[in-house]
């Protein structure tokens, strides 16, 4: 009996966990943009440093950094969206995600705020040709501003980033 009453106990502190973090998301800046994920992917924010390059990889992915010891891919959101490069500077950050046991760095101009988006707040995205509204997962209404809310599964997925998470494994 006892058991199961643990079980019970650590299946009830993994919803509220999941529940408490319905709603957020880690907002950001890109371009002229603001953008959301989703904050119970994010593991962490760091401020840009030392990117090693990997040859042969698409533009978007910058290249590898050493982050306590395991190496992670870097993918520049700015290159993903087909948005003209910028220099890094000091607000320039990696925002540290995991998704399926996969971790990545996002670059990204700067991080804002982490802020609640209740579901009825969310509309879902616009039809849009354009390939980077792929990677929308919907568009949040924040007082009179609207957030652009990726879908970090769909950001983070392609043949090369998929080669290189196994390989940093």
């Amino acid at each position: 009996m006892q058991n199961n009453t643990a079980s019970a106990v650590s299946e009830d502190t993994f919803d509220l966990a999941e529940d408490t973090q319905r709603g957020k998301f880690l907002t950001f800046h890109i371009a002229d943009e603001d953008y959301g994920i989703e904050i119970r992917y994010v593991t962490e924010i760091i401020g840009i440093q030392s990117i090693t390059d990997v040859p042969d990889m698409p533009d978007y992915i910058k290249g590898v950094i050493n982050l306590r010891g395991n190496v992670i891919p870097v993918m520049d959101v700015r290159k993903r969206f087909n948005l003209p490069e910028k220099a890094y500077e000091e607000r320039t950050c990696i925002v540290v995600v995991n998704v399926d046991d996969k971790t990545v760095g996002l670059v990204v101009d700067k991080v804002n705020e982490v802020i609640d988006i209740p579901d009825g707040q969310i509309e879902p995205p616009p039809r849009t040709k354009a390939e980077s509204g792929q990677y929308i997962q919907g568009m949040g209404k924040v007082e009179d501003e609207v957030k652009i809310l990726l879908d970090v599964r769909k950001l983070l997925y392609s043949e090369d980033l998929e080669q290189m998470t196994k390989n940093s494994d």
